[in-house]
């Protein structure tokens, strides 16, 4: 029995004891929610069509809006995930903003004339700035198209956008509306759903990578909870993630995750692969673990490879783990250990983040309970909560 299948196993009381009630389960039940995300797509899709043709999509003739995708912590990370997806497939200037940079400097983002449209993602959809920033436009610029994804039918989010002309809402299933601190479930379907939603005019592509990924995220949960144990047994104080396109988004989220179900015991940073050279390269040491989220296109992995391998040469971290990617070369030329879900080159990058971000969600958790955390509530004191709080908005 995997890792992962024997905390699910714990009696109820010991989960609770343990502070394992909700989040084991919640990063298991991935692949399976997948499937209802893509139901709920479906049941609006016809709606969405004409919703995205009236907000300037349906008319050659007309400049097409530029698209903010919009959400705070792991919600704006949802949006980094789904930049390239939809300027590739939309053909228009796509933006990951977060709500927070949203909430004091709108004004300055926004174009005079050119028509908008703002996806918004939240969880709870009780964010204090997402709400602020979404009423402040739907008040002051009534001409701007919004989307609302949220895993709470019943958040403040949801209700502002209800019956607005200019404003389409969806809520995904309760179930994916985690109950632990740290947003597991609700990531990736949030994610699955931005990838439906640009593959809104030609599903059927989707439909077979969507089938891919359940498939291989099931297959791959009990490698990576296995995989992610042993690693968080050793003696790293921090864990640096790596990855290009799309999966800098995965990277920059699982850096989040071990982040905040650690309370910060261990420290982490991400960066894209290229990147690291520029100046984060000088935080690595032998206490570090290193986490390459690998491309699948050959192009881009043979950057990739050169960096892992210069790190090896200079032997900068304690190991260095990869995930994914396709290479004819040895692994042990550039990772000391590696994990290949089962899509290989079937899914293309941008539609990877919801398998490749299991692994960085497992090994949060197993570094959590390593540092005698509770992961369903790892802050102590409430430092952060599941919903932020305290935020005073200004007029």
């Amino acid at each position: 029995m995997d890792v992962l299948a024997k905390l699910l196993n714990l009696s109820r009381e010991e989960k609770v004891e343990r502070g394992l009630l909700h989040t084991p389960r919640e990063i298991a039940q991935q692949p399976a929610t997948w499937e209802s995300t893509f139901a709920i797509f479906q049941q609006h899709r016809s709606a969405l069509q004409g919703f995205l043709a009236d907000a300037g999509f349906g008319d050659p003739a007309r400049p097409r809006p530029t698209v903010f995708l919009i959400g705070a912590g792991t919600s704006d990370y949802v949006g980094r995930c789904l930049t390239l997806l939809l300027r590739r497939l939309w053909k228009c200037e796509v933006i990951p903003i977060p709500s927070t940079g949203l909430l004091t400097h709108a004004e300055e983002w926004l174009i005079p004339g050119q028509p908008h449209v703002w996806i918004s993602f939240s969880r709870s959809g009780d964010s204090p700035e997402g709400v602020s920033v979404l009423e402040t436009a739907l008040t002051r610029h009534p001409d701007i198209h919004h989307i609302v994804v949220s895993c709470n039918a019943e958040g403040r989010m949801m209700q502002l956008a209800a019956g607005k002309p200019q404003a389409f809402a969806v809520a995904l299933d309760d179930a994916v509306n985690d109950r632990g601190l740290a947003m597991t479930s609700s990531f990736s379907n949030m994610v699955i759903f931005g990838q439906c939603l640009a593959h809104v005019h030609d599903l059927k592509p989707y439909e077979r990578i969507l089938a891919r990924l359940v498939a291989a995220g099931r297959s791959f949960l009990p490698d990576a909870a296995n995989a992610a144990e042993a690693l968080a047994a050793g003696s790293y104080e921090r864990v640096c993630f790596i990855g290009s396109g799309a999966l800098e988004g995965v990277a920059v989220e699982s850096a989040l995750k071990v982040l905040e179900l650690t309370a910060g015991k261990i420290l982490t940073m991400s960066e894209s692969a290229l990147g690291l050279r520029h100046g984060p390269m000088a935080a690595l040491d032998q206490t570090t673990l290193l986490v390459a989220f690998l491309s699948s296109d050959e192009n881009v992995a043979r950057y990739e490879r050169d960096l892992l391998q210069e790190l090896m040469r200079k032997r900068l971290v304690k190991t260095q783990f990869a995930i994914g990617g396709y290479s004819d070369l040895p692994m042990d030329s550039f990772a000391d250990e590696c994990l290949f879900p089962d899509i290989r080159t079937a899914v293309p990058d941008d539609c990877r983040p919801p398998i490749d971000i299991l692994f960085g969600q497992l090994l949060g958790l197993f570094f959590s309970l390593r540092c005698n955390g509770t992961p369903d509530s790892p802050s102590p004191g409430g430092v952060i909560s599941r919903v932020v709080q305290n935020v005073k908005i200004y007029a």
